[in-house]
């Protein structure tokens, strides 16, 4: 299994608030994870990248042996994110220039052709394979409720003046309950994990262009993100991009 990871600050930005890394263990058990920040420029800077960290640091002390069933999985998955919550939470109410901070947090478990996503925020993972682009998670957000009640439609919500308001994060409050999703992936399936500053830009047909063409994993990966930026990039952009399972992992 190939991966890339790539982040960018944008062209209106003066921080790089999202934050994203990709960690392995033997036997090919792989950990993406990617972060949109919030809270003003130290703040969201620091809520994403210990996020990251953090869980990346657990991961990596894993024995396989705790990951052998999906349940197993599932369970770590979800109090890793809840332990992240919590060290956000305690940080913010103990350090003013921390305060109101937060982050969106998508973190990919993938062991074989199993993949389990833990989803807070309005970060966005997506599969993607010759046919379409299926977005696996639902956005915690604002514009979403609004959607999901019929009171706007998708044209009104990508104009919406509130579509970057967010109803979840990491390290918001006290207490916190992630979607939980769990995906088969296959030999012509690709994962793509991203923060909204590319989602907001390039759209499904684009992506799906982009993710299936000839070219190798980094130039998509740097494709996808160069397109944001030409599209406004008024938003830091990141993306993990995950080739189909049997391929060999990599480091980017």
């Amino acid at each position: 299994m190939q991966f890339e990871v790539l982040t960018d600050i944008g062209r209106k930005r003066t921080v790089n608030e999202d934050s994203a890394a990709v960690y392995t263990l033997p036997d090919g058990v792989l950990l993406a994870v990617i972060a949109d920040g919030m809270g003003g420029h130290r703040g969201g800077d620091f809520a994403s990248s210990t996020a990251i960290q953090v869980i990346g640091e657990q991961f990596m002390k894993l024995d396989l042996s705790q990951l052998k069933e999906q349940e197993d999985r599932a369970e770590w998955l979800i109090e890793a994110v809840l332990h992240v919550n919590r060290l956000l939470y305690d940080t913010a109410n103990n350090n003013e220039e921390y305060k109101g901070m937060g982050t969106t947090l998508e973190a990919a478990l993938i062991q074989g052709r199993s993949c389990l996503v833990s989803h807070i925020g309005d970060s966005r993972v997506y599969a993607i394979n010759k046919e379409g682009v299926r977005q696996v998670t639902k956005d915690h957000s604002y514009v979403n409720i609004l959607l999901d009640s019929g009171e706007i439609s998708e044209e009104e919500a990508a104009v919406h003046p509130q579509r970057n308001w967010i109803m979840k994060a990491v390290g918001s409050e006290r207490t916190i309950e992630p979607d939980l999703y769990s995906i088969d992936l296959d030999e012509e399936t690709y994962l793509l994990l991203c923060t909204d500053g590319l989602s907001n830009k390039v759209d499904k047909q684009l992506m799906q262009e982009i993710v299936l063409s000839d070219a190798n994993l980094r130039d998509k990966t740097e494709e996808l993100v160069d397109l944001a930026n030409q599209m406004g990039g008024e938003d830091n952009i990141s993306v993990i991009l995950i080739g189909p399972t049997g391929m060999e992992v990599t480091q980017p």
